[in-house]
């Protein structure tokens, strides 16, 4: 896996000579932080030695290289989910070559199904922690001292120091958001209301079937990381609606706007 990283990341780095400081995941319905970026590469995933491909809708399917407020930048545009068939391993296969590739911040955003009773739908939440609910963990197998410890410490799983910063540029321009715990189920099915109540009695504010496998590899290689989410739908008692995957993009893609005013001015005080 290791020379699959390097190899990935050789091809990349053979193509463009920009050196990316800040690692980017873009959610589902949620790519339009792309239009935001000075691009000066895009690299189709199918073009990438041993990188899996998007298969979902709302995933385009391409690495982006650019400038974003001030910052050589690297976007994901589309993501890769367990659901899909791909190992964790694969999921997060992109991490590890973002590492190759000059990282040092990682940012990710998704769509997720809210269970806390004060969210509305169109709420945004920046994840404070998680809980991870994979049948397994990317970091199972073989360690490699060259990208990480054996036993990686998860206490700052989210940086503290962005979160705040994040909060003071919401505060500024008037943006409501929340805080709070993420639950990381396989999907691809949403969830029933006993799985909803569930997941809210074991602390979670939010539910969604993405980040954590990408936040833990990141953690293990010390990279500091943002989350933000869109609850694009409810798992509370009395709110809960039968939801279609085209619901979801189309929430998502409304609030967009306030998600990427934050992730851009959060990029540019890094």
């Amino acid at each position: 896996m290791l020379e699959k990283f390097k190899a990935a990341a050789s091809y990349i780095q053979d193509i463009t000579e920009l050196k990316p400081t800040v690692g980017i995941i873009l959610g589902t319905g949620l790519g339009g932080l792309v239009k935001e970026i000075e691009i000066q590469h895009e690299i189709a995933y199918g073009d990438i030695p041993h990188f899996p491909v998007s298969t979902v809708k709302g995933h385009s399917g391409k690495l982006i290289f650019g400038n974003l407020g001030g910052k050589s930048v690297v976007a994901m545009q589309g993501r890769f989910h367990y659901y899909e068939g791909y190992s964790l391993q694969e999921v997060t296969f992109p991490v590890r070559v973002m590492k190759f590739l000059g990282i040092k911040n990682l940012f990710v955003s998704n769509a997720s199904g809210g269970v806390n009773k004060a969210f509305e739908i169109g709420e945004i939440m920046i994840l404070n922690d998680h809980i991870d609910l994979f049948p397994g963990n990317p970091l199972i197998g073989k360690n490699y001292e060259e990208l990480g410890p054996r036993f990686p410490d998860m206490s700052e799983p989210y940086s503290h120091l962005l979160i705040e910063k994040a909060k003071e540029i919401a505060s500024k321009h008037n943006i409501k958001i929340s805080q709070g715990v993420y639950a990381g189920l396989t999907g691809p099915t949403l969830e029933t209301p006993a799985e909803y109540r569930y997941v809210h009695s074991i602390g979670a504010d939010a539910v969604g079937m993405s980040t954590v496998p990408e936040v833990i590899v990141a953690r293990h290689m010390d990279i500091p990381c943002f989350a933000i989410s869109i609850i694009t739908d409810l798992g509370v008692p009395g709110k809960i609606q039968k939801v279609t995957h085209q619901e979801v993009i189309q929430v998502a893609a409304k609030q967009e706007p306030k998600m990427t005013l934050i992730m851009k001015e959060l990029i540019s005080s890094i």
